[in-house]
């Protein structure tokens, strides 16, 4: 698709690495699927990725931790 950014980039299947923060907690989640932007470099999540890590999140919110670095397991 072409990138919604910078509109000259055409975006390809990658791994990224996602930070979430929220109150206290910051989480860092590596080899997230996403598609990038070859010219800009601009990131794009899926709708099942997105709820994927949005939940992680909870999970961890709910354990009290305040720093925690994961790494993406597809379901």
């Amino acid at each position: 698709m072409k990138c919604l950014v910078c509109k000259h980039g055409e975006t390809r299947p990658g791994k990224v690495t996602i930070t979430l923060e929220r109150n206290s907690l910051t989480l860092v989640i590596k080899g997230v699927p996403a598609e990038v932007c070859e010219n800009c470099g601009e990131e794009y999540l899926d709708e099942k990725v997105t709820s994927r890590l949005l939940a992680t999140a909870e999970e961890v919110a709910s354990e009290g931790a305040q720093v925690d670095v994961r790494e993406y397991i597809a379901a």
